[in-house]
């Protein structure tokens, strides 16, 4: 179980490492289709004007140096642009910005270089060459709406726009409720402070190697938030129920105060 992705997830991340962040489900074959698309049309309107101002700038060059270059174009156009930009934005091509999906590795966590070249070569065959017949029927057959080059790469793609349903927050546990009084706890950043809120939702459904190891490791990211730290010999899952509580507590007393203030402008006094 790859248990550094619980605290690996940053602000713009949605999923973790087995999904268990946020629990994003595939994407439907329709919403696939339609993203696909998108991205067929915008990329052959792409090629096809940079074809049509190559062939003017060229119009009097050699014609194997302009063959080469044609061909080096429309590598340009289907594989580099393409890659590039689905790593920049880490699973997200125009069609899935427009239809709210993303590429992901199997696990759930984000994709880098590596998965986007070798979704992007495997489509250039299954989409462009095949008309994407073959990537229709790979879609309509698996669990997870997998195209051929998902299953080369080994990612799949998912729904972002859903809603978030979050564990109940934990509370303080009792034996620590004195050193979070004390502690002074920053806000941790959006994407550990959901990894965290998740893991100790979950805790008890893991197996217990994967659980200690992901609750130490979830343990460490938090302790750069935190001073002084827990008194020795704390488990690490009441330390992340002590963070996440007492910032809630502070949080929310916070809001009360800047509600009275707030109301105490409004009413005149």
């Amino acid at each position: 179980m790859p248990a550094r992705e619980f605290a690996t997830v940053t602000s713009d991340d949605l999923v973790t490492g087995e999904a268990v962040a946020l629990d994003l489900p595939p994407a439907s074959l329709g919403a696939r289709m339609a993203a696909g698309l998108l991205d067929v049309t915008a990329t052959v309107v792409a090629l096809l004007l940079v074809l049509l101002l190559f062939s003017v700038a060229t119009i009097d060059a050699d014609p194997a140096a302009a063959e080469a270059a044609v061909i080096a174009v429309t590598l340009l156009v289907l594989v580099a642009a393409p890659t590039a930009l689905e790593t920049l934005t880490r699973g997200r091509s125009l069609g899935k910005l427009a239809l709210g999906l993303r590429a992901v590795r199997d696990d759930a966590g984000p994709i880098s270089f590596h998965h986007a070249l070798t979704r992007t070569l495997i489509g250039v065959v299954e989409v462009y060459a095949f008309f994407g017949v073959p990537a229709f029927f790979s879609m309509l057959v698996s669990p997870r709406g997998k195209r051929l080059g998902d299953y080369a790469a080994g990612t799949y793609v998912v729904r972002t726009r859903v809603a978030l349903a979050l564990p109940r927050p934990p509370l303080v546990p009792p034996h620590l409720a004195g050193w979070a009084e004390r502690a002074d706890i920053a806000a941790l950043p959006t994407g550990l402070a959901l990894g965290v809120r998740q893991f100790l939702g979950r805790a008890p459904t893991l197996d217990p190697h994967s659980r200690a190891t992901v609750a130490a490791e979830l343990a460490e990211d938090v302790s750069a938030h935190v001073a002084p730290l827990p008194p020795p010999g704390t488990h690490p899952e009441d330390f992340l129920a002590a963070v996440i509580g007492a910032r809630r507590e502070r949080d929310l007393e916070r809001l009360r105060r800047q509600d009275d203030v707030r109301r105490r402008l409004t009413s005149g006094r």
